[in-house]
């Protein structure tokens, strides 16, 4: 897993890779250069673009001026280079990529306060002029001049971070930032671009290696990390040649109203494709029918609750398409009271807990609840930023012995140690209804299986997002319907594990 460092921790890399590669701060400079052009060149093919380099006076404007002479050396002829002069200050590695410019043909201007802004005719903007070590919102000229580049509404790609954007600290909502088609970001993604805040200022982003000692930075203090595939793939076990169903366990479904078995039929598919040896479904009689005809490999409780032999189950899913009527509420309760192994809630499950705290204090230790963001304010109180989230739930997860799924495009996990996982796959063609219920049994399904609740819950959460990621690549949709997510999960997790 990699670590999601601040910004203040990044300067620390940098100045360590700078003492230990050893290499010179200048050639660092140049090497993330290279990185950012590199990048760029795919984003931006066509050499006759025309390219205008704003740059700020301190490093990020040193990175700016770097790679409009990179750009130049690889034959992109229309390039300008506007410095924008905030402050009489510059950093020496500025200077000397001016010095270095200079030899060039490149022409460039300096702005400064006072001075009319001059008209932008290029295609393309590369934003370098505040970078990640900004410590309180744009104000003065440098917020005018950047509200003028907005307006210009160009394509903007951004060195780093976005101009007037903070790395690691609460977004004001009434901030001045450079709007970003796309960041091409050093070595690590800043946590604001994993927070809704930063939407309405960056379209995408991608990280590019710059070589920081990767050892300093995995030993940085930080309780925020990304998780990879490399991770997956230790968490996930081949099936036993001698194993049996039983060997994966059984698990129990509870969920849909005869409007809603869609929500259960597709949790239901869920559990049996992630590799439940049983899944048995808790389902209103009127949808008999469509599970025998859809799932004839998982069985079914039909309505009664008396049939339910709690020992007979190693995890349980409980919510999606339940309703919130009293026979919901009596079968969250009787669950709750009789089985004390993890339990997956979603849905239902969680807007009833909103509404009785006295059923939330029932939760069996390390449960996993998944939450939208609505129904995670529900639970926890109203937050008027996701930074605060992230508190609540550390605190929450640690105070309650929960796992905590707070979905979204980067779903979030808080485990009781105080930790915050972020995960990376997916992709906004899962938007859809279903999804959720589709995560809710993979994860059911893995707990079944023996995993611990927070391994469940990271793993499902990744082949959850990858099996999107993998529709959209092969079949190349823009909405992806929540049953093919269920099936999907099946060749992701072969594709992890790789049999020999």
């Amino acid at each position: 897993m990699k670590k999601i460092i601040s910004a203040t921790q990044t300067r620390e890399a940098d100045a360590y890779t700078i003492a230990h590669e050893p290499i010179a701060s200048i050639d660092l400079m140049e090497r993330a250069s290279k990185a950012f052009v590199q990048r760029f060149m795919i984003e931006v093919p066509h050499k006759h673009t025309s390219i205008a380099v704003y740059c700020g006076t301190g490093n990020n404007g040193g990175d700016g001026l770097a790679v409009a002479r990179l750009l130049n050396a690889e034959k992109y002829r229309n390039i300008s280079v506007i410095i924008l002069q905030h402050s009489f200050k510059t950093t020496p590695d500025f200077e000397e990529n001016l010095r270095r410019l200079k030899k060039t043909s490149i022409q460039y201007e300096i702005i400064q306060d006072g001075m009319e802004f001059p008209p932008n005719q290029a295609e393309v903007i590369i934003d370098a002029i505040l970078g990640s070590g900004l410590n309180k919102p744009l104000e003065g000229s440098i917020a005018l001049w950047v509200e003028q580049l907005n307006g210009f509404e160009k394509n903007v790609i951004a060195v780093d971070i976005p101009t007037g954007m903070f790395a690691d600290q609460l977004i004001d909502k009434d901030a001045v930032i450079l709007k970003s088609d796309l960041v091409i970001s050093f070595q690590r993604p800043k946590l604001n671009f994993l927070l809704p805040e930063s939407s309405p200022f960056i379209k995408q982003w991608e990280v590019v290696d710059i070589g920081l000692d990767e050892h300093f930075i995995q030993h940085c203090v930080s309780d925020k990390v990304i998780i990879e595939e490399a991770d997956i793939k230790e968490i996930i076990r081949v099936r036993d040649n001698f194993s049996y169903k039983g060997t994966y366990g059984h698990t129990l479904i509870i969920a849909g109203q005869p409007e809603t078995m869609g929500a259960a039929l597709l949790c239901a598919e869920a559990s049996l494709n992630t590799g439940s040896g049983l899944t048995t479904a808790f389902i209103p009689a009127s949808g008999l029918t469509a599970l025998n005809s859809r799932l004839p490999e998982v069985m079914a409780i039909p309505d009664d609750h008396s049939k339910i032999d709690w020992k007979n189950y190693d995890a349980i899913a409980i919510g999606p398409g339940l309703g919130k009527n009293l026979t919901a509420k009596e079968l969250l309760s009787l669950t709750l009271q009789n089985f004390r192994g993890s339990i997956v809630l979603d849905a239902d499950a969680l807007n009833m807990l909103s509404d009785d705290q006295l059923l939330f204090n029932l939760l069996p230790e390390q449960s996993i609840i998944t939450p939208h963001v609505k129904e995670f304010d529900r639970l926890f109180g109203e937050h008027f930023s996701w930074h605060s989230r992230l508190i609540t739930m550390q605190e929450q997860a640690r105070e309650r012995d929960l796992i905590i799924v707070l979905k979204n495009r980067y779903t979030i996990i808080a485990t009781p140690n105080g930790s915050l996982y972020f995960n990376l796959t997916g992709t906004p063609a899962m938007a859809t209804g279903g999804s959720g219920d589709v995560l809710t049994g993979v994860i059911a399904s893995l707990l079944a299986q023996g995993y611990f609740a927070p391994q469940a819950a990271i793993a499902g959460v990744y082949l959850h997002g990858k099996a999107g990621c993998e529709i959209v690549r092969r079949m190349g949709i823009n909405v992806i319907p929540a049953s093919q997510l269920a099936t999907e999960i099946n060749k992701v997790m072969y594709s992890i594990v790789k049999h020999d």
